[in-house]
Parts: C-alpha cells; structure tokens; sequence
C-alpha cells in the first residue's frame, strides 16, 4: 500500500474527548472515528488490525476443534423469556419492536439462541461433544459509554459455546478454551492472566476472565506475582486429551489471581508479603461453565446410551476482539504513539522515502517494495512528497513493528536504514540484507 493512496486521517492534537492512552492514539492514528456515543466506525488502518485479531482467534479455535458459525444480531424476546432472563438483563440490552407489534433485542449475547439451534438438531449423545461459535457484533447499552472501545456500546465479539454430555466432558470444554485463549493472547503478544471471576448476567459457578495489566483497567485485581512469569510458548497441545488440558490449566490457575468481585483476603495473605501484587486490569475474555442452566430452561434434552432423556451441560466462552485492539495498545506504546506487535500490525513494515522525486531514492524504495511484497509481505510506503520530520511522526504513531528509511546519502554508501519501532534502535544494512532481516520477524 502507497501511503500517497490510503485513507489514513491523522490528527496531530490529542482529541479533547479522549481520556485514556488507546482511545486517543486510535483517534490520532486515523483508527476509528465516533457515529454515536459508545459507537464508532471502524476506519481502514483500524479494520485491518481488528481483521489480524479475528484471523488468530479463528486460527486458534479451529486447532481446538470449535466449529464457526454466524448468528444474527437481532433476536426474539420469547427466547429470553422461555430462559428467564428477558427481564433480568436490565436496561443493558437494547429491546425493540418490529413493524408487527413483537418484542425484539439487539443480541448482547446468545445463549438461548444456540440453545434453540442445538435443540432443534441435536437428539443424541452420539452427535456431541458440540462446540460452535462465532465472531459478531454485540450490543450493551452502557449507562456511561467511554474510554473510546474499551468500554463502547456496539463491539465485535467471539462468543462460543459447548455442548456435552456430562459436567466432567463440560469441564473439559472449559479446560480446552482456557488454553485456546492462553495461546490466543500470546499470539498477539499480550500476556493475559486467567483470574477467577464473577458470572455476572451469565450464570454459573466456574468462570475465568483473562486480564491485562494495565493502569488504565476498568477492574482492581489481586494477584501472585509469580503468574507473570508463566508463558505459555511453543507447546504441542492434543486438545482431546483431558489430563493434558487439566494440567495447563491447573498450571494457570493454581497461584491467586482474582478480581475485585471474588478477592478473598485471608487467602491472598497466605501468599508470600513480597509476592502479593494490586494492580488494574482490562477484561479480554471470560469462560463460562453454568452446566444445565438453559438446557433445563429451553428443554435442550439429549437421549443417553441408556435410553433416557437427559439435560445437556453448557458452558459459554468470550474474546472481546474490539477491545483487545486498545489493550493491546494500552500494553504496548510509548510518548510517539502505538507499537504494534508483530502478530496484529495493520502492515509489516513501513517505508519512508526521504528525498521524494529523486530517480535513485524512488527506484530503490520501489525496489524494497516489490521484494517484500513478492515475500508475502504488506510494506507501508510513505510516497508522499512531505517533510521528513513528518514522516515519522506517522510512522512512529501508527507504530509499525518495522521501519525502512531511503535517502539519497545513506544510499550512496549502499545502504539503507532499518529501525526497530519497540527499541528503537537503528542499523545501516545493505537493502538485500535489510529485506532479509524483515522478512525473517514474520516467516
């Protein structure tokens, strides 16, 4: 892409609206720019890197064996009433009517839709275990919408939800998101705590929200310092084997790590004085056991080896994959602006061309474009004809991982710049050996 092209409106001023760090580098970098409050259309530099979050969560949960599907966003209110919870969600959920006089909802979740969907289809234990989910928008009516997408109205979300025979198949389920999630989050390059949480409007007794530490979370955590020093790395996972998924997650879960809703503060003290850590943090997901809940509700009975008919046990899983673009850049950022990681930069790499018209700068620009395209990669061209002061100002905020600066000095000594966004630290290489070097942070 030729930055000269690309419908990237910047914003030198940080926009007075903006309270936290995400929301007004998002603004700055051209990301988003607010429709209503609490909702915002997702500009082009924006869509890409929620695109990159989605195509990870998709990646990791096929490794999982969970089955993608899409649901609407507008839902019946008989559903909710037959579960129960038409009238105990509370002003959060948008209810509406159609032409016709019916009670409608725009989705803030969709348990009693894929109950439905499951009853409607599944009669036998020998169709499940079942897994299925999607990646959708969702809407909240929020009482104080802020904080740009960390806290809005409208997000985008994967909600998935499992299907089993048993609570010991179910608690296997939960076991399995758990460590889907846990490499979902590497990935991306955050490291996201499981801490034991409260169900909230779900339901249920088991549940883990994944948190990012961060000054600017919504919710006060407690935890043992020690979980910052588990990585989940390059592991070979069978997801079909219960022992192995039991023990990741014991592995995770075991040291204390709670919110504010269940912090217990006789056995936080039994962690280590130096070791006992307050912080905030930033909700990107929760997993859910609630067992028979909305099966017993909605009549999701599947027939047995025996013969007889029994209640399905369920559990929910959710990634907030339009809130995980401001964590991550809450995470990761500095006074320039966002550094993207590696595995969710919007491109590879930028280029900026110092002396714009000059046949040698513009020829060997064009040269480092082409190769790494040719590589499978996505290169940022700054083509304009702009000061070079401002250049990168623009690199810098939109915080590509890479940076590949051309002027007509550096390449009369045959070499071209290659600077680090994260350290950056810079080094004169041949522009042979600086495409290598990019391409080898990706392959």
């Amino acid at each position: 892409m030729r930055l000269s092209r690309y419908f990237l409106p910047v914003l030198k001023e940080n926009p007075a609206e903006a309270q936290i760090v995400s929301h007004r580098l998002m603004l700055r970098a051209g990301m988003i720019k607010q429709s209503a409050a609490g909702i915002y259309s997702w500009l082009p530099l924006g869509l890409k890197v929620l695109k990159n979050i989605e195509t990870i969560v998709h990646e990791e949960q096929a490794k999982a064996g969970h089955w993608a599907m899409l649901m609407p966003t507008i839902q019946s209110a008989d559903l909710w009433r037959e579960s129960g919870r038409y009238d105990d969600y509370g002003e959060e959920m948008l209810r509406i009517k159609d032409r016709h006089g019916r009670d409608m909802l725009f989705t803030p979740t969709a348990e009693e839709l894929i109950t439905d969907i499951f009853r409607g289809h599944v009669t036998s234990y020998k169709d499940m275990p079942l897994t299925m989910y999607q990646i959708q928008w969702k809407f909240r009516d929020e009482r104080r919408p802020r904080f740009g997408v960390m806290r809005g109205r409208e997000f985008y979300m994967k909600d998935g939800y499992n299907f089993d025979l048993t609570k010991e198949d179910a608690l296997h389920a939960y076991n399995r998101h758990l460590v889907s999630y846990l490499r979902t989050y590497e990935r991306m390059g955050l490291q996201a705590i499981p801490m034991r949480a409260d169900s909230g409007p779900i339901g249920g007794d088991d549940t883990h929200e994944f948190l990012v530490l961060a000054e600017t979370g919504e919710s006060e955590v407690f935890y043992d310092s020690a979980v910052t020093d588990l990585t989940f790395g390059d592991r070979d996972i069978n997801y079909d084997d219960k022992a192995q998924c039991q023990s990741i997650m014991e592995e995770f879960t075991t040291k204390y790590a709670r919110t504010d809703e269940t912090h217990d503060e006789a056995l936080f003290a039994e962690v280590p004085q130096e070791r006992r850590k307050v912080a905030r943090g930033i909700e990107v997901g929760q997993i859910f056991y609630f067992g028979t809940k909305y099966s017993d509700a909605m009549g999701a009975t599947v027939q047995d080896a025996e013969g007889k008919q029994v209640p399905v046990h369920m559990g929910s899983h959710g990634i907030g994959v339009s809130r995980l673009v401001g964590a991550i850049i809450e995470a990761s950022h500095d006074d320039k602006g966002i550094i993207w990681p590696e595995g969710v930069t919007p491109f590879h790499c930028g280029i900026v061309n110092l002396k714009q018209g000059d046949a040698e700068a513009d020829a060997a620009c064009e040269d480092l474009y082409s190769h790494l395209t040719k590589a499978g990669l996505e290169p940022l061209y700054d083509d304009r004809n702009e000061r070079a002061g401002g250049k990168f100002a623009t690199m810098d905020l939109i915080g590509l991982p890479w940076r590949l600066t051309v002027g007509p000095r550096g390449l009369k000594n045959g070499v071209v710049e290659l600077t680090c966004r994260k350290t950056g630290e810079s080094e004169e290489l041949t522009p042979e050996a600086a495409i290598a070097k990019v391409i080898a942070q990706y392959m």
